[in-house]
């Protein structure tokens, strides 16, 4: 009897309306998230893309793009928004799962997401070797900052959010990520 599935058998499933990752071989299916999580990814990911094409920097995808974090058993996990530098982005650019961790992942709350759920992911990203993990807050109006040397920043409305020396000279005001 298999249990686990793998990520080829995640980039072929259908689960019309879900939104789906894959944790260690374990089929995860969310809720879509709703409109202001859609509206604060959408300005991030904007945002981003603007600063990373102006410097010739690397990629940015969003909207759930899969990259493979383990295998056997395989996890998938699928960020709002990630950023790759230049020299990192694969040849040719695969038309399934990244084999590879973002330099950043932006992760926005939705409204059903568990605090366990969520640091889960964030473990899942910084243990793959992602250096930079920003949780937007769009309720509270806050990002939390993950670093992989284990150090951690909150950010408030009034502070500003930097890509540090993983995304050279990107900046914006938190209350900017959030305004409606």
């Amino acid at each position: 009897m298999k249990t686990a599935l793998t990520a080829n058998e995640l980039l072929h499933l259908y689960l019309p309306g879900k939104r789906t990752e894959l944790v260690r071989g374990r089929l995860v299916v969310s809720e879509p998230p709703g409109f202001r999580h859609g509206a604060v990814t959408a300005r991030l990911a904007s945002l981003l893309t603007a600063h990373v094409a102006a410097h010739h920097l690397g990629t940015v995808v969003a909207g759930d793009a899969g990259f493979t974090l383990e295998r056997n058993p395989d996890t998938v996990r699928g960020p709002d928004a990630a950023f790759i530098r230049k020299d990192r982005v694969p040849e040719p650019v695969p038309a399934g799962f990244a084999e590879l961790a973002p330099d950043l992942v932006a992760e926005v709350l939705s409204p059903g997401d568990r605090p366990g759920e969520v640091l889960s992911k964030v473990g899942d990203w910084l243990k793959a070797g992602t250096p930079l993990v920003w949780v937007l807050d769009p309720r509270r109006q806050m990002v939390r900052v993950y670093r992989a040397d284990g150090s951690e920043s909150l950010l408030g409305e009034t502070e500003v959010l930097e890509g540090e020396a993983v995304l050279p000279g990107f900046t914006i005001s938190v209350a900017a990520l959030f305004a409606d």
